[in-house]
């Protein structure tokens, strides 16, 4: 590869990344795109409904390769979680009473915490990258994704 294409493919690969980021209304980073770079729509709290968007490919019951997702039930609901998280930090939730199906989908040893606390705090069990499984979360307020 010449040096002229690698500069403009560096180029465009910082472009979208930077494009990528956006703060949200709640004050935490949110990818607006898919793993793909294709679009999603952002809803309230940093999470994404995948119902309405195309997300194909590298996804697991509908969860893109990099997030993490909560769908409505036990279930898979479809392939349409009703939740989708992006970044690392604390995520707050509302409204998941009861038992969820949850995907941690991200890869390179991402985790992703339950905490008690709205801001991250008082974390219990933490779920490994590439791992499922359904979680009471009643009593959990925020989620942690940790590198």
């Amino acid at each position: 590869m010449n040096r002229k294409r690698m500069t403009g493919s560096l180029a465009a690969a910082s472009a979208a990344a930077v494009g990528a980021i956006c703060l949200s209304a709640g004050g935490a980073i949110a990818a607006p795109a898919d793993a793909n770079g294709r679009a999603v729509t952002p809803g309230a709290h940093s999470t994404a409904d995948v119902g309405s968007s195309s997300v194909s490919g590298s996804s697991y019951h509908g969860c893109p390769t990099g997030a993490v997702c909560i769908y409505p039930g036990t279930g898979w609901n479809n392939d349409k979680p009703s939740n989708v998280y992006w970044s690392y930090g604390v995520h707050k939730l509302y409204n998941q009473y009861g038992t969820h199906m949850v995907d941690n989908h991200q890869y390179g040893g991402a985790t992703v915490s339950f905490c008690k606390g709205s801001n991250g705090t008082n974390c219990g069990s933490t779920m490994r990258g590439w791992t499922h499984g359904k979680r009471y979360l009643t009593p959990i307020n925020s989620i942690k994704l940790s590198p």
